[in-house]
């Protein structure tokens, strides 16, 4: 599903954010990507949606080398995986319905397919009755589970989730993983960067472990293993 074979990112002004990765992912699992601020993770994400590029190194998803695609099809890459961010990035305009449509939309969808998978999504992530609600009516978990939605409307065989619990009370945040743990079991590959400890500890799934670019730890049923 994904692999990264002795990936390396070295930034212009020398600062190592990975350093020779090796790691197999595979199809369904879900796996939580963690280590302290600086650590590389977020390199980690941005390399997988190839907004940038290794300096050394392959990175296999979906039996495809990302880092042979040309510019122009990295939005066809990009269709295949599903993003949810800890910032939302909603569009403040669109109500919820058409936030999730939007992503639809992107990928030349037909009206009658929008009109068919949006519902279904919404009502997946407990918002059928806040179609009509634009993002500033509702609550910052509302607005999450309007992310995730969008990123899970294509059916991505992959979903990266970057701290999609950072801004949540520990409750919203927990119905947050139980969405994204049902995903999980219906078959998408789910990796999640966080720095939730009580989630990690809890939920008892691969953990990855970075530190200052370098991969530490690869456990199954891992814990957090840094302080909140």
């Amino acid at each position: 599903m994904i692999q990264l074979k002795k990936v390396s990112k070295i930034y212009d002004n020398n600062v190592v954010a990975l350093s020779n990765i090796d790691i197999t992912i595979e199809k369904g699992e879900f796996v939580f990507l963690v280590g302290p601020s600086g650590a590389g993770k977020s390199t980690f994400v941005k390399i997988l949606l190839k907004e940038i590029e290794p300096t050394t190194g392959n990175i296999i998803i979906n039996n495809m080398d990302i880092t042979k695609l040309s510019r122009k099809k990295v939005p066809y890459h990009r269709r295949k995986i599903g993003v949810v961010f800890q910032d939302f990035r909603l569009i403040d305009t669109l109500n919820v319905y058409e936030n999730v449509a939007f992503a639809l939309r992107a990928t030349e969808c037909s009206a009658k397919e929008i009109r068919k998978k949006v519902p279904y999504v919404l009502d997946l992530v407990g918002l059928s009755k806040k179609h009509m609600a634009l993002p500033n009516e509702i609550s910052g978990g509302e607005k999450q589970r309007v992310s995730l939605a969008r990123a899970i409307v294509n059916n991505p065989t992959l979903l990266i989730a970057d701290e999609p619990t950072g801004n949540l009370d520990p409750e919203t945040a927990l119905g947050i993983m139980d969405i994204l743990n049902d995903i999980n079991k219906a078959g998408t590959t789910v990796l999640m960067a966080t720095h939730a400890k009580n989630i990690v500890d809890s939920m008892k799934k691969r953990v990855i472990a970075i530190e200052k670019g370098v991969l530490v730890r690869d456990e199954q049923r891992g814990r957090y293993g840094y302080e909140d």
